[in-house]
């Protein structure tokens, strides 16, 4: 029976390594289109990307898979975790797989990378009219798929089953509630303890040091630039290309520190999840991340827990200082962390200060949701994202690329992403409060620039699992309770209001 299995098994790793090799290509044809496309070259590159797709749907539904994940599970030996876990995920991968028509695929991947092209076009004119084509094409495209892969449940759920495996929306939308219940009273608490004085950082920062900083920064904090690299885009991202080869895009502003350096931080947080997965294990569930909202957490750790903390300021502000002068020169380090810890609403995700933040995305999933159901057109999405934001958050964005346009997901038909942010900032203050726990005062180590006993940390009880163990079970392991909006509360009340009372 073990040699069975073994034989099988053996099979189906093969198998499933080369799909993620196709996928790999996919992605790398993903990088060089942020980075160094011409504009000219998206219908080509989309026909590239359709072609990818097909291939690897074409390998992702073959039969003889069905047949062996079947004989693996028969035969699969008592204490095989890893086995166990790998075959489950590829079970869950090959029946949605074979759900969806190749035609489909092929079209999503081809009208994603189209629709992108002509996102960057219309953000660039300020002008949503000029991409609602495209985002209706990629809305009736997201339904399709989710008709397909929901087989008669929420269409909502069958797009969240892309990032969070085995997800419910019905299982999330209390914990969002009970966060959004939390936020108000927070943000009331947070803008009367930030005042009404602002310290501008609005200065000139120019594009060559920004970039030596963030770099200079990501190697302190972990990141292997020999095994990855960081380039500028239209939207930060990161890539696990494949075993050392982990690639992370951001972006600069000349004008502002804040915009391209928490952008930086972000992406290094997804930069060190992958790069300490398994790199034997490439090509399995074994060797992925659990879910985005796991990998999520990682980077919003490193954005806002680590990277707006006293102590990792107080290592990093003198270099800064060093780095921009003069931009810095009149500004010592307790104002410029009442710079960076200022919460006040505004229009722009990315911008947002952390509690305000969830905020945004609430907005955005209720918004996807209500494009998914029918419930709203795409040609009124920036009359009903308006509203939103003058309900939620009391401000009006000035127009579309400030409003709907400011986020590229959905041109990229990444409908069900949004939710992984917020779960991304739950997981990351509960595993933030149990590391605090285990390794002691970790605004101490960050001002020592001792950065290495968290990364090490989250390796152990993160990073190194990769899908072996359900995000469930790491969280609970890690920190001894389930999920909870609970130690991102308190967080945000210590950092917002008590801190600055």
């Amino acid at each position: 029976m073990e040699e069975r299995f073994e034989r099988a098994y053996r099979e189906l790793i093969v198998r499933a390594k080369e799909i993620a090799l196709i996928s790999s290509c996919a992605l790398l044809l993903g990088w060089d289109e942020e980075t160094n496309l011409p504009r000219g070259g998206a219908r080509h590159r989309g026909e590239q990307q359709a072609l990818l797709a097909g291939l690897e749907h074409y390998r992702a539904i073959d039969p003889h898979l069905g047949e062996l994940l079947a004989e693996c599970d028969a035969s699969l030996p008592e204490g095989r975790p890893i086995e166990a876990a790998n075959l489950k995920e590829l079970r869950r991968r090959y029946e949605r797989a074979t759900r969806l028509p190749r035609s489909l695929v092929e079209a999503l991947a081809r009208t994603a990378t189209l629709s992108q092209d002509a996102w960057l076009a219309a953000k660039e004119v300020r002008r949503f009219s000029d991409f609602a084509p495209w985002l209706e094409q990629v809305v009736a495209l997201k339904r399709e798929e989710a008709q397909a892969l929901s087989a008669g449940g929420e269409l909502y759920d069958a797009l969240l089953g892309n990032y969070e495996p085995n997800a419910r929306w019905s299982e999330l939308a209390p914990l969002f509630e009970a966060l959004d219940q939390a936020l108000g009273p927070l943000l009331s608490a947070g803008l009367a303890a930030s005042g009404q004085d602002a310290i501008s950082l609005q200065r000139n920062f120019p594009f060559d040091r920004q970039r030596a900083f963030s770099v200079e920064v990501a190697e302190r904090l972990g990141f292997n630039l020999s095994q990855g690299r960081i380039d500028t885009a239209a939207h930060p991202s990161t890539m696990l290309i494949g075993p050392g080869d982990c690639r992370i895009t951001t972006w600069f502003r000349k004008d502002d520190l804040l915009d391209g350096f928490y952008s930086t931080l972000h992406e290094v947080g997804h930069g060190l999840y992958d790069q300490g997965l398994d790199p034997e294990a490439f090509g399995t569930p074994a060797g992925e991340a659990a879910s985005l909202g796991l990998h999520e957490s990682q980077s919003r750790m490193f954005e806002n827990l680590i990277g707006r903390s006293r102590g990792f300021w107080t290592y990093f502000y003198p270099r800064a200082k060093t780095v921009f002068a003069p931009a810095l020169d009149d500004l010592q380090l307790d104002g410029f962390l009442s710079a960076i810890q200022r919460v006040a609403p505004g229009p722009i995700r990315f911008r947002a200060d952390e509690i305000t933040y969830n905020i945004h995305i609430l907005i955005r999933v209720e918004l996807e949701r209500a494009l998914l159901e029918g419930r709203l057109e795409a040609r009124d999405l920036p009359a009903a994202w308006r509203e939103a934001y003058r309900t939620r958050l009391g401000i009006v964005p000035a127009d579309d690329a400030e409003g709907c346009l400011q986020d590229g997901h959905w041109a990229s038909a990444m409908f069900g992403y949004f939710p992984t942010y917020t779960i991304g900032n739950l997981i990351a203050a509960q595993l933030y409060q149990a590391a605090r726990r285990d390794l002691g005062n970790l605004d101490q180590l960050f001002a020592k620039g001792e950065f290495v006993p968290l990364v090490e940390w989250l390796r152990d009880r993160i990073h190194r699992h990769g899908f072996a163990r359900t995000p469930a079970d790491l969280v609970q392991a890690a920190t001894g309770h389930p999920l909870s909006h609970e130690a991102l509360v308190l967080h945000l009340h210590e950092r917002y209001v008590l801190h600055r009372a």
